[in-house]
C-alpha cells in the first residue's frame, strides 16, 4: 500500500471517529427524549380551538423526530377545562392550552393576556404581543403564577352571542342570566346583567333548560357544532368583549427553564406557528357557517348603539377601578392603552377604508 495514501485515509478515519465520539454526547443531549402532558381547556368536538394544542404537539415532534413528545388531553380527561392553568402551576401536567381571562377569578391580570372588552383586534392583538411587548409584560406576570406563557391561537372578533329572547334596550339586560367570560362579566353586571362562567360543552343543556337565558361562546363555526340555534335563535354582534382574543399555552415554568434552549426555541415557534394557524382557519370556515345558521333560523341582531355605548363607558370605570389596585394589571393596561390609540388610529386610514369599500362591492353584487 502507498505510504502517503495509507496514512491520509488514516487520518481522515481517526479524526471522523474522534469528531462522532466527540459530538455524540452534545447531540444526544440536544435531542434528548422526553415525554410531556397537555391539557386543553376545550372538548375535541371544538376541532379548531382545541386543535390549537395538536398543531404545536405536531410540529415539536416532527422537528425533533419524535424525541420530544407532548400528548394533548381534552378537557375533562385529566382536569376540568377551567382548571387548566392550576394543574401547570401544580405541576399536574406539564403545559396547557386555554384562555387567559378563564382565570381572572385568581387575578384580572389574566385578561391582558386574552382579550379585554373593546381592546384589539386579532392583527392589532400579535402586534402588541410580539412587537409590543406584550409576551414580555405578560411573562412578568406568569411567573409570579409558576408558569410560562406564550400565544398559540386565536378566534378573531367573536359574535355577541345566543339569547332566548331579543335584547333591544338596557332594560333588557337586567336581571339577564349569560354565560361569559372574564372582566366582560365584571362590566355586564353594572348594567344589570348577572354573569355566569360555564365550560363551552355545558352550555348547551343550560340554555336548553333555562337555566341562562342567553351565552356567548366563539364565532359561527364553533357555535354551529354546539347546536345554540336549537335553543336560542337570536344571534348578536358584534362581540365587543372579544375583539382578536389570544388562546395562550402555559407552560410550567420549572420544566420550562429545564428544556435544552433548542426545545424552548423550538416551542415558541410551535406556538406562533399554531396562533397564526388557527385565526386563519376560523377566518375560512367562518363566512360558510354564519349561512348555514341562518338557513337554520339564527336571527341576527345587531347590539344597538345605546347598549354599545353604556357597555363602554362600563368597561371604562371597570379599568379605572382595577387599575387604582392592580400595579401588574395597570402596567400591562397602561401600555397596551397606548398602542391601542395609533392603531385605531392607522386602522380608520387602512383597514377600515378598505374593507369598507370592498363590504360595499360585496353588498352591490359587483365582486
Amino acid at each position: 500500500m502507498d505510504r502517503r495514501s495509507f496514512i491520509t485515509k488514516a487520518g481522515i478515519g481517526a479524526g471522523a471517529a474522534a469528531a462522532s465520539t466527540l459530538a455524540a454526547p452534545a447531540i444526544a443531549q440536544e435531542n434528548q427524549k422526553i415525554s410531556w402532558r397537555m391539557t386543553s381547556s376545550f372538548p375535541k368536538s371544538l376541532d379548531t380551538i382545541y386543535g390549537g394544542g395538536e398543531t404545536i404537539a405536531k410540529y415539536v415532534r416532527e422537528a425533533t423526530d419524535g424525541n420530544f413528545d407532548i400528548q394533548v388531553f381534552a378537557a375533562g380527561e385529566i382536569v376540568p377545562g377551567l382548571q387548566a392553568a392550576d394543574a401547570v402551576s401544580s405541576g399536574t401536567v406539564e403545559m396547557c392550552h386555554t384562555v387567559p381571562y378563564y382565570y381572572v377569578g385568581k387575578d384580572v391580570t389574566y385578561a391582558m393576556g386574552a382579550a379585554i372588552p373593546f381592546g384589539l383586534n386579532a392583527r392589532q392583538t400579535n402586534a402588541w404581543h410580539y412587537y409590543g411587548g406584550g409576551i414580555d409584560l405578560m411573562n412578568k406576570f406568569y411567573a409570579t403564577q409558576g408558569f410560562v406563557g406564550f400565544p398559540a391561537g386565536n378566534t378573531g372578533v367573536q359574535m355577541g352571542g345566543w339569547f332566548r329572547k331579543e335584547i333591544n334596550t338596557l332594560d333588557d339586560l337586567k336581571g339577564l342570566k349569560f354565560r361569559i367570560a372574564g372582566l366582560a362579566g365584571q362590566i355586564l353586571s353594572k348594567l344589570g346583567v348577572v354573569p355566569q362562567q360555564i365550560a363551552g360543552g355545558d352550555i348547551y343543556p343550560s340554555l336548553e333548560k333555562g337555566v341562562i337565558d342567553g351565552a356567548e361562546w366563539v364565532g359561527p363555526y364553533d357555535d354551529e357544532k354546539l347546536g345554540f340555534v336549537k335553543v336560542a335563535p337570536y344571534y348578536y354582534y358584534p362581540g365587543w368583549w372579544e375583539g382578536g382574543p389570544t388562546v395562550a399555552a402555559f407552560i410550567n415554568k420549572e420544566k420550562f427553564d429545564g428544556l435544552p434552549g433548542r426545545y424552548q426555541s423550538l416551542l415558541r415557534t410551535a406556538c406562533q406557528a399554531a396562533n397564526g394557524d388557527m385565526l386563519a382557519s376560523y377566518d375560512y370556515k367562518n363566512p360558510s357557517a354564519i349561512r348555514r345558521l341562518v338557513d337554520q333560523g339564527a336571527q341576527l341582531r345587531a347590539f344597538s348603539q345605546e347598549i354599545m355605548q353604556a357597555s363602554y363607558n362600563s368597561a371604562k370605570e371597570v379599568y379605572a377601578d382595577i387599575s387604582s389596585k392592580n400595579a401588574s394589571f395597570k402596567e400591562i393596561y397602561d401600555n397596551q392603552l397606548a398602542f391601542k390609540k395609533d392603531a385605531y388610529l392607522w386602522a380608520q386610514l387602512s383597514e377600515y377604508t378598505f374593507d369598507t369599500f370592498m363590504m360595499i362591492q360585496q353588498r352591490n353584487g359587483t365582486l
